[in-house]
């Protein structure tokens, strides 16, 4: 693998009538490294990958000459493994991703993936790493735009407040989504799994945000405003109670988010007896 990377790195450089030097510099790394890549010796680091493609204008997989259909197909095989268990045993998930980027180096997908499973504060500086050289070598605009979120949530958590403004400055604010236009315009049952993506997602939203406003309101000292977001996070969380299990999701929404139920009611009852 080492040897057909470098002569692929070296293909390209020479291609484009580059020298290791310029390289070196585009990359921001020394040309030494270039050099041992060309030669086989060493191999770039997995988060150097992403960059080093988008220089040459080309995806991960064909920097390392991967059948692209072929390599789709197992990586998100490899992700739906992972997708399985990362709630329940994050560690095991991790393992999972790392076994499948020693088969496809810097693959963008599987380094998306792995970013869902590195802890919070804990390995923010490995997490800030990997989301740097998605933003500046991924082709997919939504890993982008994913690693640019998750980047901002790991500088937040170190206390870099600058930091994390510039990082939620490249994120676009939008008003639809393509899981809503998907089960708006599609046909049939293309329509289903959409629609209950989006039903997901947009109950969780819902609810994270009604009760991020009962904080804000709490620490202004606004208690009725307070407990009137508090009311709505607890009736949407009981208004699944009587949703149906779909093969998209463990659990429905009510399944996921009643162990929050009894901790909303302390705040309730807790905000009406200081009335």
């Amino acid at each position: 693998m080492q040897i057909r990377i470098g002569e692929k790195i070296r293909t390209l450089r020479k291609q484009k009538n580059l020298s290791q030097e310029t390289l070196a510099t585009a990359l921001g790394v020394t040309f030494q490294a270039v050099s041992k890549w060309e030669s086989g010796t060493t191999m770039p680091d997995v988060t150097m990958i992403p960059a080093i493609a988008s220089f040459f204008g080309i995806s991960t997989d064909e920097l390392f000459d991967f059948n692209l259909y072929e390599t789709e197909e197992r990586v998100m095989a490899i992700c739906r493994q992972a997708w399985e268990i990362r709630d329940e045993r994050p560690a095991e998930a991790e393992q999972i991703l790392r076994e499948g980027l020693k088969q496809y180096p810097g693959n963008d997908i599987l380094l998306n993936n792995l970013l869902c499973v590195i802890p919070v504060p804990e390995r923010a500086a490995e997490a800030i790493s990997i989301c740097q050289a998605l933003v500046g070598g991924t082709k997919y605009d939504d890993v982008r735009l994913d690693a640019w979120r998750i980047m901002a949530q790991a500088y937040e958590s170190l206390g870099e407040y600058a930091m994390m403004k510039d990082a939620l400055g490249h994120i676009p604010e939008i008003y639809f989504t393509r899981l809503e236009l998907d089960a708006e315009m599609l046909r049939g049952d293309e329509r289903l799994e959409p629609a209950h993506k989006q039903k997901r997602l947009s109950a969780d939203w819902t609810i994270d945000m009604l009760l991020l406003l009962a904080d804000i309101y709490e620490e202004k000292g606004e208690r009725d405003m307070a407990l009137s977001q508090l009311r709505c996070a607890k009736a949407v969380i009981e208004a699944f109670r009587d949703d149906r299990n779909v093969a998209y999701f463990t659990g429905t929404v009510y399944d996921k988010r009643k162990d929050e139920l009894p901790a909303i009611g302390a705040r309730i009852a807790k905000l009406e007896k200081n009335a």
